[in-house]
């Protein structure tokens, strides 16, 4: 079992544009059956967390409405919308994890984001791997891909047509 932020990216690193829209990524040309797609690593995943604007822009801009099969935790001290399968929480992401972990049943968990989010189990010791698939743009602004310092060992690269994904394990102290 693994802790995972797997997400796309920008080359300038940023996981969302200034108006937090995905617009740009959803436009580029991957290979859904390429390397280190979409698909192969879902399978994998028994859990998931994401923050408040992420699940905020996935309800408003999802044709499909939320879809996740998956029990997810979405931190944020907002109001917003229920969904079946979805615990909202305002916990340290210590606690949280742990349920997430057992809820996962074996599988991996997958942080979707954001990046301070993502920072914040990477400061409790929480993250495994980060996985970015990087789009050929820059956004010159917007949310960054992670928000503080982590150190990584890069494990894995591949082309998926326009992406440059990337496989790296969080690097620990000691």
């Amino acid at each position: 079992m693994k802790t995972v932020y797997y997400t796309a990216s920008s080359l300038d690193g940023f996981i969302a544009d200034p108006d937090n829209s995905l617009g740009w990524l959803l436009s580029r040309d991957i290979d859904e059956h390429g390397p280190m797609n979409y698909g192969e690593f879902r399978a994998t995943v028994g859990a998931c967390a994401l923050g408040a604007t992420t699940y905020r822009w996935i309800l408003d801009n999802d044709p499909n409405g939320w879809d996740f099969t998956l029990p997810a935790w979405v931190f944020t001290h907002r109001e917003l919308p229920p969904q079946e399968g979805v615990t909202f929480t305002a916990e340290d992401v210590r606690t949280v994890h742990a349920a997430m972990v057992e809820a996962a049943a074996g599988k991996d968990v997958w942080l979707i984001g954001g990046g301070d989010l993502v920072g914040q189990f990477s400061d409790a010791g929480l993250l495994d791997e980060v996985w970015v698939q990087y789009a050929p743009l820059t956004l010159g602004g917007g949310a960054p891909l992670l928000t503080r310092r982590v150190e990584m060992r890069l494990e894995e690269h591949a082309r998926n047509r326009e992406f440059l994904c990337a496989r790296y394990t969080v690097s620990r102290p000691g």
